[in-house]
């Protein structure tokens, strides 16, 4: 029978990562439906980023409470894999703990030991998550931003780590129990989970404690599948974009722009006298558009930036323009450029490629009054433990409104009107700037 056992979970597992990889790979292709950016510059400045970003989660400290209890998470998710590895490995062969028959036993007890008592601060930590979020109700994880499916695909994440791991605790409770009972090869050290079960499984039978053994461990198994494909639809995506997010950002001093090549070709032509104006005019040399209106005017790192959102908020909680109650927030704007290349997606997925459904990402998600409200200031950069640009997407999309539609705002255009007239933004002449000086 162990040769069942063996095919349906070797089923289960190319049905759950086939599913996952061909959701990653929707996901690449909408990420490349942005316009192409060249960030291959200085790779070991980049790799010392994702080390210390990524990694090292050098940012995520900023906010003590939150940054030690993610903290916790993230070692022991890493850790607990470990034990992932040796469960692929008992359903593949049928074999049950036999990394603890090969490895020496401080080694193997030291490795459980390890997995047992990160599996139960995690459980602890994200108890700890799931109260701040629906108890003390922290402000930036209960705004408006999160009304709805954000806000529930936050509690179910945190629901299926408390279960997933409970469920490793029972089987390795259930476990040392029957090894205890002389039913099971004796291996492993279980300080955690064996100090919270002892006493009740110690009056169970040997089939109820291995009835429980086994559905824990397929329970933890499944729901490591499920966890596996729930990413595509969750904010969760961040566990494995957070690496190159890091690694493709953005190297220039915050606050600097970029330039618009397009616009750059236009105005060394403008100044250089011996310059063709007929041949500045070809159709190769007319950009197609400036600035952005649809989330496809993107470039792929401004979409890889979306995908890695983890919703956190603290861009919008340091956003001066949104604490002084402007519309704007930067976890919206991520969030809402996510959306809409998803809608894209979706509809090259029904009609082959994309056929124009009327919608773009400015008008449709974010309104001018949000992009109009943003100060520039970078503290929203800043704020981001992933070294995501929301700031780059605002830029974009005025641009979009200020030379295609030149539907800046009034007081912006009279200042740019003085600023060409004048050569400053007031409305004086140049000959009067310094009639101050003699009242």
């Amino acid at each position: 029978m162990d040769y069942i056992q063996s095919i349906i979970f070797l089923l289960l597992a190319f049905a759950g990562i086939g599913l996952f990889v061909r959701n990653i790979l929707k996901i690449k292709r909408n990420i490349l439906l942005g316009k192409a950016e060249n960030r291959s510059d200085n790779p070991s400045k980049r790799w010392k980023l994702v080390l210390r970003i990524a990694v090292g989660q050098g940012k995520m400290l900023a906010r003590p409470v939150a940054g030690i209890l993610h903290l916790v998470v993230y070692i022991g998710f890493v850790i607990i894999n470990i034990e992932l590895i040796e469960i692929f490995v008992d359903g593949i062969w049928g074999t049950h703990r036999y990394f603890g028959k090969i490895l020496p036993s401080p080694l193997y007890n030291l490795t459980t030991g390890t997995v047992d008592i990160l599996s139960f601060s995690v459980l602890i930590a994200v108890t700890l998550f799931f109260i701040r979020r629906n108890i003390i109700k922290v402000p930036r994880l209960n705004s408006k931003d999160l009304l709805g499916w954000p806000h529930m695909d936050g509690n179910l994440i945190l629901i299926i780590e408390f279960l997933m791991m409970l469920s490793l605790l029972i089987m390795n409770a259930a476990d040392f129990t029957l090894q205890k009972k002389g039913i099971l090869y004796s291996c492993g050290f279980f300080p955690v989970s064996n100090c919270i079960f002892n006493n009740v499984f110690s009056t169970f039978s040997v089939e109820s404690l291995y009835i429980m053994q086994k559905s824990a461990w397929w329970f933890h198994y499944l729901g490591v599948l499920f966890f596996l494909n729930y990413l595509y639809f969750s904010k969760h995506l961040h566990i494995l974009f957070a690496f190159p997010n890091t690694y493709f950002a953005n190297l220039q001093k915050q606050g600097q722009l970029n330039d618009l090549d397009s616009v750059t070709k236009e105005v060394k032509l403008l100044l250089d006298p011996n310059a063709d104006p007929y041949q500045a005019s070809t159709e190769e040399s007319v950009p197609e558009k400036f600035g952005v209106s649809d989330a496809t005017d993107l470039s792929w790192i401004q979409l890889l930036n979306a995908y890695t959102c983890t919703e956190c908020g603290r861009c919008t909680s340091s956003c001066p323009a949104n604490l002084t109650g402007k519309k704007l927030s930067p976890r919206k704007i991520m969030m809402d450029v996510r959306d809409r290349i998803e809608e894209i997606g979706r509809n090259i997925d029904k009609n082959g490629n994309f056929l124009d459904d009327g919608k773009q990402l400015l008008g449709n998600y974010i309104t001018p009054e949000e992009i109009w409200a943003c100060t520039t200031c970078n503290a929203c950069v800043e704020a981001c433990p992933l070294l995501i640009n929301p700031l780059s997407i605002l830029i974009d999309l005025r641009r979009y409104l200020v030379m295609e539609k030149t539907a800046a705002p009034s007081e912006l255009n009279s200042m740019m009107s003085n600023i060409e007239n004048n050569n400053a933004p007031w409305q004086f002449s140049q000959n009067d700037r310094a009639n101050w000086t003699k009242e």
